[in-house]
């Protein structure tokens, strides 16, 4: 019968051992982010889309796939795309995306972006753990979104606070709700409030009941967010 080890020789292994589990975790993370590929959609051709895939430039329609990219569908300004059952909205002219990348832990503090060709920032990020596409909006009081994106997302919005909200085409009934975390990059926020509007919007409004959370820096194409609390 195998005898246990005893004092150093046993400290030595057990720090041994945990020195081999943490370089496979580490070997494990580098991989899955390394297998996900940086997209970026810089055109529109006709019913195809222009995607830049980890610095090569692929021409896709819907339903073809480059190097293990899938595109789904794309519109004028933007292009949905799909790596290993992960979906991205990319807008055109935006930041790449890492598509399919793991989630850090949400305790970051700093949110860097930097905005497209047209000066807007589309940040990529999620609502209640689902992945959303966001544009910044400082003038809008809170977060804003289209009824079809928060009954995707799964929101029970209905049971919120209905409002009147003013469109292009006069007054439409809406909903006042509270989201329970919003998330961009590595930075988690809780109890939100936001819009539901009836009306379809391409984009999720970041609007101020998110953005007043921070201390905002802008410096030419760049917008620096700093958390308060």
């Amino acid at each position: 019968m195998p005898l246990a080890p005893h004092g150093s020789a046993a400290h030595r292994l057990r720090r041994l051992l945990h020195s081999a589990l943490l370089a496979a975790a580490l070997v494990a993370a580098s991989a899955a982010a390394q297998a996900a590929p940086a997209v970026a959609l810089a055109g529109v051709l006709g019913a195809k889309a222009l995607l830049v895939i980890d610095g090569e430039t692929r021409a896709l329609a819907p339903g073809e796939s480059a190097r293990g990219v899938r595109l789904v569908s794309v519109t004028r300004n933007d292009a949905v795309v799909e790596v290993g059952g992960a979906r991205a909205t990319l807008v055109l002219g935006g930041t790449p995306a890492l598509v399919g990348a793991a989630t850090p832990a949400g305790g970051g503090r700093r949110i860097v972006m930097v905005s497209d060709s047209r000066g807007h920032f589309m940040p990529q990020g999620s609502i209640n753990g689902q992945v959303t596409q966001f544009m910044v909006d400082t003038g809008a009081s809170g977060i804003g979104l289209s009824q079809e994106e928060a009954e995707r997302i799964g929101l029970r919005f209905k049971e919120g606070e209905p409002v009147q909200m003013r469109t292009a085409n006069g007054n439409v009934q809406g909903w006042r709700t509270r989201l329970a975390q919003v998330r961009v990059g590595d930075v988690e926020i809780y109890d939100v409030e936001a819009f539901v509007t009836p009306q379809p919007m391409p984009y999720v409004l970041l609007g101020n009941s998110y953005l007043n959370r921070f201390q905002m820096t802008r410096t030419k194409d760049q917008m620096v967010l700093d958390k308060r609390y």
